[in-house]
């Protein structure tokens, strides 16, 4: 079962508010940013406690900047500054210090240089029981490429001491990926994810402020994820998304983004449980208006004109059924319920759309792991119970069978008016009707010169100086046809 983690960069609020919405958001452990830490008002077992409490681990403590290749006293310093990161992590109860490649001016290149440094970090953090994983950041001074930072573990050969590979470090660049397929997966301690648009940005502002969900962007994060499958790796896959939208919008919305976006991928590559399969649509089923007894009369109104015809009204509930051919539409009065909460916070419209499937009951079973917003309302006697989760907008996605029948049977028929065309509005006909000249002799109405012909449906044979008439003038003459 593959551990599903998130850092707490990724979203908005106080890390307490971060920690609730990722637990929440169903997933299993967290990368602890430094900055959070920091801002937090309470002291790393605290943290830890509430960790506890939420069912989540924590999975990493990052980052440790500027740490291989300085010279002294610098070096020296870093050591001791290692050990209090050390003494953090053992408050909050993670094993794991991630550590960035060196973009200090003063550091030193030398894959030797590095590997020693890290041998005797790895040793320290041996003595506590601790892990150190080194990523390599696309802008790092002297190490910019993974494989730079996966030889300097191998040449520092240290049980604790391993690489970090991030998605978004080793796409962006463009750096090949056949050399991932050569790390054995125990030496591998962290695998981070990121996706991201194309964009003419400089690495570093790409990856501040652009990253996204796996699969929201045109990375090719599944070349990554199936060369990461050749190496065995077995530890957390963890979402590390810098974007300045996300770190604005709502953190349980962005959190459930990202568990569905890990779900998919899981899915895709075979590393968790497999999803039901995806659902066919067949097309429209309806779509439902939630207005007020006014605006719902200027709606039918309109629609009667635009040829709709009321065929149904709900057997419990101020609902209506009209239909022209194959569209269905549902026009809803009503003072309570879903489609009034609708119309109350954003006026008359359109507050759920219904799509044709095979199988309502699939599309449910898929949806729920997927951490859609199931929907449940209460219905009347006998009534049907319509499979639906919350959409775009707080709107509503139904999910009916492709017959409709699983919806239209709780809609008494209404039997339509006879049709008489002396009835319908002729604003476009009542001063001169183009047949009026063309087929003189036809026509048996004065109020609007539609012939009884046409009434029925059985178009005059126009004139030849109907037919000399421009095109758009007969298409008018016929349009009560």
């Amino acid at each position: 079962m593959v551990t599903r983690s998130i850092a707490t960069v990724s979203l908005s609020g106080t890390l307490e508010e971060k920690l609730r919405v990722i637990a929440a958001a169903n997933f299993d452990a967290v990368e602890i940013f430094e900055n959070d830490l920091l801002a937090f008002d309470r002291s790393p077992r605290d943290v830890a406690m509430l960790c506890k409490e939420l069912g989540l681990s924590i999975c990493a403590f990052q980052p440790f900047r500027d740490f291989e290749g300085m010279p002294e006293p610098q070096r020296s310093r870093n050591f001791v500054r290692a050990e209090r990161k050390f003494d953090l992590m053992q408050e909050l109860g993670t094993d794991l210090l991630l550590v960035c490649s060196n973009v200090s001016p003063a550091s030193q290149g030398g894959i030797d240089r590095a590997a020693a440094d890290f041998r005797e970090l790895g040793e320290r953090a041996r003595s506590r029981g601790l892990r150190v994983g080194f990523e390599a950041l696309a802008w790092g001074r002297h190490v910019s490429d993974y494989r730079d930072a996966w030889e300097i573990v191998r040449r520092a050969d240290h049980p604790n001491v391993g690489v970090v590979l991030d998605s978004f470090h080793i796409l962006a660049p463009g750096f090949p990926l056949s050399a991932i397929r050569s790390i054995p997966g125990d030496r591998i301690f962290l695998v981070q994810l990121a996706d991201a648009p194309r964009l003419e940005l400089d690495v570093l502002s790409w990856s501040r402020h652009h990253r996204s969900f796996p699969g929201q962007g045109d990375l090719p994060v599944g070349d990554f994820m199936d060369a990461l499958a050749a190496t065995g790796y077995a530890g957390p896959l963890s979402l590390e998304i810098f974007n300045d939208e996300f770190r604005a919008g709502l953190a349980n919305s962005v959190a459930v983004d990202g568990y569905r976006s890990l779900a998919l991928l899981e899915d895709k590559y075979a590393l968790a449980a497999k999803l039901p399969p995806r659902a066919r649509t067949r097309g429209v089923g309806f779509i439902e208006f939630a207005v007020d007894r006014t605006r719902g009369s200027e709606l039918t109104s309109l629609l009667s004109q635009l040829g709709f015809v009321l065929t149904g009204k709900h057997r419990s509930k101020s609902v209506e059924h009209w239909a022209q051919g194959d569209i269905d539409l549902v026009v809803n009065y009503e003072q309570t319920g879903f489609a009034h909460s609708h119309y109350v916070t954003h006026g008359s419209g359109v507050c759920a759309i219904a799509m044709k499937v095979d199988d309502p009951a699939a599309v449910m079973s898929r949806a729920e792991p997927l951490k859609a917003s199931l929907f449940r309302q209460p219905v009347g006697p006998g009534e049907l119970e319509i499979p639906s989760i919350r959409g775009v907008g707080g709107s509503l996605l139904y999910f009916v069978r492709g017959d409709g029948e699983n919806w239209s049977r709780d809609f008494e028929p209404v039997r339509p008016p006879p049709r008489d065309i002396r009835s319908q509005p002729s604003t476009i006909f009542r001063s001169r009707c183009p047949m009026a000249t063309c087929c003189p002799g036809r026509c048996s109405m004065a109020a609007c010169s539609i012939s009884s012909a046409c009434r029925s449906r059985r178009s005059p044979i126009p004139s030849a100086s109907c037919r000399a008439r421009p095109s758009s003038m007969k298409t008018r003459a016929y349009a009560w046809c």
